[in-house]
């Protein structure tokens, strides 16, 4: 098989060539043909006599039987050779340079065709009403098809220590599936260093987002550090968007307790925005998880933060707003939240900051629930019974443990220095003589009150 060089069309798919007699398959045939190029791929990886660099043309004539290869000895294990990516991830990897996060219509189109067929649709220049697109759209993206190598892209996750990955990997979450035809088509992942990167799928399992206002008040600064901090340290994963203000809060609260944080960003893995965290996103990079649903290089743009932010939210099992204004994009996360049935909390601001509002106004109307603490959050979206959070009560005074009777002794003897006879007391308390003078003995041996000649007073505290 001709191997497919830059600006030749997407590896992996298989490309007409007029020359060849098959040259007029149609786009119907184009799974089958597909397969066959990729079982002609790997059939000549194994048969070529030398390996050679990606990109460049390979010669097929030598075989493993030829006497002029050198074999290896007993003791050499040969040099491993890397499996070419299957179609389905490197049609994936195209799609995520060619298209924006959370296309609908491409999401139908992938239910009908496949990936790898409405890969080579776009190559081909399929029929609008196959695709379900317009023409226009089919045009320029069989255009852009041809400018890019997303086999190039796998290689450059790869060196970086990351991966891409797509539905039906292990580390897929499934959750993803929740968003229906505006799922990714697949995530870059960029983390720790390591044999091995944490499973995402896993990460996920126990995760919760922390979103606010990115012109936070030092107040919603310090109460999302403080819920990372909290949330980490209970062996919750910290889902946040690597923004100014309440993101970087987040993250921070939980890199500070060594726990594991996760940034969804609205660029390729290998971009740092905004600039002013990139010392953090480097330190995600190597303490956490770095997600994104472009390819490598790709800059933000205001709607690809919009869109995002379903990622964050369908991710994690419930999200925290700490400040946001009315209008704020931390609410869309929180509408996508709730749409998909994931728990939303709010924490309460002052009733006079402009940033709060939007927290107040989800509160007021029951979208979310008003939460205080990492504590609260984790008993909301934990398993039952596992993580609730301690009681709140008030100090607990020793007189808080007399019996009511008792306590209306006390509560009738006066501050003043001289005190009241008994008969005061009694009347006060609406007791006997008799009772009152028993439990104002009780009081006395309790360190409460002290008898001065026929009247009784409180015991002055020094």
């Amino acid at each position: 098989m001709r191997h497919l060089i830059r600006g030749a069309g997407p590896p992996g798919i298989h490309r007409p060539n007029p020359d060849r007699a098959d040259a007029g398959v149609s786009v119907s045939d184009t799974a089958g043909s597909t397969s066959r190029a990729v079982h002609a791929a790997v059939t000549s990886r194994h048969c070529t006599a030398e390996p050679v660099a990606a990109g460049r043309a390979t010669r097929v004539g030598a075989v493993r039987g030829d006497h002029r290869l050198i074999r290896p000895t007993r003791w050499a294990a040969p040099a491993a050779t890397p499996d070419p990516p299957e179609p389905e991830r490197v049609a994936r990897a195209a799609l995520t340079r060619l298209i924006e996060p959370g296309d609908a219509a491409i999401g139908r189109a992938i239910q009908r065709l496949g990936v790898v067929g409405l890969v080579q649709g776009f190559y081909n220049g399929a029929s609008p009403g196959r695709l379900g697109l317009g023409a226009d759209r089919i045009t320029a993206y069989q255009e852009r098809l041809r400018k890019f190598n997303p086999a190039t892209d796998l290689e450059r996750i790869a060196k970086l220590g990351g991966k891409f990955i797509i539905p039906g990997d292990t580390d897929w979450p499934s959750q993803l599936d929740d968003l229906g035809d505006s799922r990714p088509v697949g995530l870059w992942i960029r983390g720790r260093p390591g044999p091995r990167l944490p499973s995402l799928r896993l990460l996920a399992l126990r995760s919760v987002a922390i979103v606010g206002s990115r012109a936070c008040t030092a107040y919603g600064r310090h109460i999302a550090g403080q819920l990372g901090s909290e949330l980490a340290e209970r062996g919750w994963v910290v889902v946040s968007g690597a923004a100014y203000g309440v993101d970087t809060a987040a993250h921070l609260g939980a890199l500070a307790v060594n726990g594991m944080t996760i940034a969804v960003l609205a660029s390729g893995v290998d971009i740092c925005y905004p600039r002013g965290n990139e010392a953090l996103i480097h330190r995600i990079g190597g303490d956490g998880l770095l997600v994104s649903e472009l390819a490598l290089g790709m800059n933000p743009t205001r709607f690809r933060f919009v869109l995002r932010n379903r990622v964050i939210a369908a991710l994690t099992r419930g999200t925290v707003v700490v400040e946001a204004a009315p209008r704020s994009g931390a609410l869309s996360t929180a509408r996508r939240a709730m749409d998909l049935n994931r728990h939303t909390m709010g924490v309460p601001g002052q009733v006079t900051s402009e940033l709060s509002a939007g927290v107040h106004a989800l509160i007021r109307s029951g979208a979310a629930t008003l939460v205080t603490s990492g504590a609260e959050v984790g008993e909301l979206i934990g398993s039952v019974g596992g993580d609730l959070a301690p009681e709140r009560v008030g100090p607990i005074l020793p007189r808080d443990a007399l019996a009511p009777p008792v306590a209306r002794v006390l509560e009738a003897v006066p501050a003043s220095a001289d005190g009241a006879p008994v008969q005061r007391l009694a009347q006060y308390a609406a007791l006997s003589p008799q009772e009152t003078v028993h439990h104002l003995h009780e009081l006395s041996s309790l360190g409460f009150v002290e008898r001065q000649g026929a009247h009784w007073r409180l015991v002055r505290r020094k």
